[in-house]
């Protein structure tokens, strides 16, 4: 028969044996806090305020009655002006904008004859999600705009058709293809989930079984011993890089535009800033199940925040500055620029940093954590 004080004292001992586990304990007390935080504030499939630069050929009331009606719309922030179409090219293929709107020469004498002059609007689809709701909102924008002179047409054009043509450029991702944005994201994903678990486990599990301290025992220092643990990894990462590559090109038919050395030096940083991540866990947890659970506190955040499944600009500043903070956030930019906008060192350059400091932060605190170990 079941006996209540047996199952009692069973019962005691586990909270006993919770209140020992303390990292576990906060994981489990963390982890639903952060879910809802994240899903309840931090994630919008509707981005605002999207980085925008204007090409003005003709700059008159008609034309600056469309940049209000942009800035009223919520979707369009206007931050940069060009005066040729290389420079709003470049603008777009580096990230700093999402759109580029082209008003032609001669734009108010064509509108006022009433021969439909065309507003180009060239926008980075590379994220067809982020880019649907202002492109869908063009047209009415621009209508709303040019209702007022409506008055100024031909009697004979009143009525009719729309006294614009809004012609919308799908750049890099024409049809919109939701694989051309998630299969290149794909990559940082599975980078960070499998090197930071690897990693993390791998010290872990040499202290659970005593093996570390065998290895302490001869002349190897602290430093050699990161290098050399985490060296193995990198063939890892550059196996798993090649999987999704090959399989980007022959199943999704993905294109790679860009250079593949830029591309070569951004994968190296992150997957050694990964590997530092990981060996910066085995640092502090106490068993492999801590490592794992550790992982996971830091890959949710990984995934909802980086721009991976949702909009990056969609999300508040509280999120967006988390994200920044996030080694694949970059990581993402940069596979996705230069494999559908054929970027290059220069245009990557402001990713490139953020991913070199982090691991440089990380290798620091992670080499200072294993020599107080074993002191």
């Amino acid at each position: 028969m079941l006996s209540l004080s047996r199952i009692r004292a069973v019962f005691l001992k586990e909270l006993v044996q919770m209140r020992r586990d303390r990292p576990t304990f906060a994981i489990m007390i963390m982890v639903p806090i952060m879910q809802l935080t994240l899903f309840g504030f931090a994630i919008d499939t509707d981005p605002r305020h999207l980085p925008t630069a204007v090409e003005l050929r003709d700059d008159g009331p008609l034309t600056r009655s469309l940049l209000a009606s942009m800035r009223q719309s919520d979707y369009f922030e206007i931050v940069a002006q060009v005066a040729t179409d290389e420079e709003g090219e470049a603008l777009l293929r580096s990230g700093e904008v999402s759109y580029l709107v082209v008003i032609p020469e001669n734009f108010e004498r064509d509108f006022v004859r009433g021969e439909r002059p065309q507003i180009l609007i060239a926008a980075d689809a590379t994220d067809p999600v982020a880019a649907a709701g202002p492109i869908a909102a063009a047209n009415e924008i621009a209508r709303r705009a040019f209702a007022p002179e409506l008055d100024r047409l031909p009697a004979r054009l009143r009525g009719g058709a729309a006294p614009i043509d809004v012609v919308i450029h799908r750049q890099y991702n024409p049809a919109g293809e939701t694989s051309m944005n998630i299969v290149p994201g794909l990559l940082g994903i599975i980078l960070t989930m499998t090197l930071i678990m690897i990693t993390s486990i791998a010290l872990t599990r040499e202290v659970e079984r005593g093996t570390i301290e065998t290895l302490l025992s001869t002349p190897v220092r602290a430093g050699e011993i990161m290098i050399g643990k985490t060296t193995p990894y990198i063939l890892v990462g550059v196996i798993q890089t090649l999987i999704v590559l090959l399989a980007a090109r022959i199943v999704f038919h993905i294109p790679f535009i860009g250079d593949p050395a830029p591309f070569l030096l951004a994968l190296l940083l992150f997957i050694f800033t990964n590997l530092m991540l990981g060996y910066l866990i085995s640092t502090i947890a106490r068993t492999q199940m801590q490592a794992m659970q550790m992982t996971f506190f830091i890959f949710l955040p990984s995934i909802l925040l980086s721009g991976f499944m949702f909009p990056f600009a969609a999300m508040p500043v509280w999120a967006q500055a988390i994200g920044e903070a996030l080694p694949i956030t970059h990581f993402l930019r940069v596979v996705r620029e230069v494999m559908l906008k054929g970027a290059g060192f220069a245009e990557i350059r402001n990713d490139i940093w953020p991913i070199a400091l982090i691991l440089t932060v990380l290798a620091l605190a992670a080499l200072a954590r294993f020599r107080q170990t074993l002191d």
